[in-house]
């Protein structure tokens, strides 16, 4: 899967304020005569042309760091909460602690707009359609979201490869692919594949709805790239 497949853009990465190591993807979108327009990309470094893919290995633990440093954590190839210690966002949210998967979201969310208003000559004042949109999401607006139950980010501590998002009625929404073999057809290499292609064309999550043989090993490769 290449750079290639989206013309007239590239990926860029923009960095944390919080969390400054961050580096949160985007694409950049040319336009004649205007200036760029900057949109969510949830293909991962499939499309990045300074990452090399081997899918036998998978992809880098983007996070693995981030859930070290806290300090909460147990175990080797599996990570456990330590006795007595609670690893979700929600419990880190509710505890005021801004976690990286926090700011990385609010990064991501707001898509660089404060640059796109400076350089727009207009702005359609949009509806919200009863939604607590801010006119910028912020880490402290993703934490409190996540706080008091109105938004969610799916982060198991063993999928150290995802790239954070958030669900919520204050977010982007957000779209699910479904994929799985049968008993009949389709290869691990092949779900995999799927995987990939569902992530290249817009999928933020994807289901695994395997019911052939080899499910764990399959869910495995799929989660590690």
């Amino acid at each position: 899967m290449a750079s290639e497949s989206f013309p007239s853009s590239k990926k860029i990465k923009v960095s944390g304020a919080i969390h400054p190591e961050l580096l949160v993807p985007m694409r950049e979108i040319s336009l004649t005569g205007e200036p760029p327009v900057y949109t969510y990309d949830t293909s991962g470094p499939y499309t990045d042309p300074e990452v090399k893919i081997d899918l036998q290995k998978g992809l880098e633990p983007l996070r693995r760091s981030w859930i070290l440093g806290r300090g909460d954590v147990t175990g080797e190839k599996v990570l456990r909460a330590k006795p007595g210690r609670n690893v979700s966002q929600m419990h880190y949210a509710k505890k005021g602690i801004i976690t990286h998967e926090m700011e990385y979201v609010a990064i991501r969310e707001n898509l660089l707009l404060e640059k796109a208003r400076e350089e727009a000559k207009i702005q359609h004042p949009g509806q919200n359609f009863g939604a607590s949109l801010p006119a910028r999401v912020t880490p402290e607006f993703v934490r409190d979201e996540v706080a008091r139950g109105r938004a969610i980010i799916p982060a198991n501590i063993n999928h150290t490869e995802l790239e954070p998002m958030a669900i919520g009625r204050n977010f982007l929404v957000k779209i699910n692919a479904n994929i799985g073999n049968s008993a009949v057809a389709s290869s691990i290499e092949e779900e995999v594949e799927k995987m990939t292609w569902a992530t290249l064309w817009g999928a933020d999550t994807v289901m695994d709805l395997s019911t052939g043989k080899n499910i764990h090993e399959t869910r495995e490769w799929i989660v590690r790239n």
